[in-house]
């Protein structure tokens, strides 16, 4: 299952390597075809089959155990590096899919609104969490994460997705950025 996913993961990069050559084609380029728009289609990556007590997301340790379960695991993880991942849920607080956004450094991360909210919106998902590791494994939350924490719940009002947690992931605990008071007054 795993040689599966591997492969499944090299023909995706492979794609899009091709993917990105085939789109790099520039208008002084004898015999260029100007630029023109695309149809998209978005694709799921994998599946990621799930015990039924743990498809609801209602609490930060069952986000953390979902993090141990699929993106722990997912060839894409690094454990060295920072980690972002938005967990999309439905109306009942059931996890649609995960994406995972963002893969950082040693101790920091890059994140915008644009990219965390697009496979959500995509989705059609009503709430989500974030989530991302600490590969210290320490979870206390530093000031740029609750300063990102908190541009982004004001990003999901706007656009009517909750933000309903930011949880950090240690080693061997986590942190829940609500639980810790972090989403008051926003």
């Amino acid at each position: 299952m795993k040689d599966d996913r591997k492969l499944v993961v090299q023909a995706a990069a492979q794609a899009q390597k091709a993917c990105d050559f085939i789109l790099d084609l520039r208008p002084e380029e004898e015999g260029a075809v100007p630029y023109q728009p695309k149809e998209y289609k978005v694709v799921a990556l994998r599946e990621c089959p799930t015990p039924e007590k743990m498809q609801l997301c209602d609490t930060p340790k069952r986000a953390a155990e979902y993090w141990q379960m699929h993106i722990a695991t997912s060839p894409q993880f690094n454990p060295e590096c920072e980690c972002f991942v938005v967990l999309m849920l439905n109306t009942q607080r059931r996890v649609k899919g995960h994406q995972l956004v963002t893969i950082g450094t040693l101790d920091t991360l890059l994140v915008h609104p644009r990219e965390i909210f697009r496979a959500s919106i995509i989705a059609g998902a009503a709430a989500i969490v974030l989530l991302h590791n600490h590969p210290s494994g320490e979870p206390t939350p530093s000031q740029a994460d609750v300063k990102v924490t908190r541009d982004l719940i004001r990003a999901g009002q706007l656009l009517k997705i909750e933000v309903l947690d930011h949880v950090i992931i240690g080693n061997p605990s986590h942190a829940s950025l609500r639980a810790l008071g972090y989403f008051g007054a926003v």
